[in-house]
């Protein structure tokens, strides 16, 4: 019943930034986690950034220090800040929520010179 449509992506230059957003909408059920994850071609789709309500955020440690996830909850919206840009960040991004049962569109981030 949940819908998620990730926006932001784009082509920025190595040492770049990207703010990218997740507008969620129908029923979202309370949870402990929400965040963001990360496919690069032939690659499996990895963890890059979870809330957790509680907790607060936790990183992967390949963007731990660069990105900042972010959530507002009254237009439920979650943010990935990306600052300090690699190529190797190059993937489509996804986000997550409570209630997701099946992944958005992903937006593309090509990190490029």
């Amino acid at each position: 019943q949940v819908q998620l449509v990730e926006s932001g992506g784009g082509l920025v230059q190595p040492g770049g930034s990207l703010r990218l957003s997740c507008v969620a909408s129908g029923n979202i059920f309370s949870g402990y986690y929400m965040g963001w994850y990360r496919q690069a071609p032939g690659k499996e789709r990895e963890t890059v950034a979870v809330f957790s309500n509680g907790l607060g955020p936790h990183y992967a440690e390949a963007v731990k220090g660069r990105f900042t996830i972010s959530v507002d909850n009254a237009k439920k919206t979650m943010f990935l800040q990306m600052t300090e840009l690699k190529v190797e960040d190059t993937a489509v991004y996804y986000c997550s929520v409570p209630g997701m049962s099946s992944w958005g569109q992903g937006t593309q981030v090509t990190v490029s010179s």
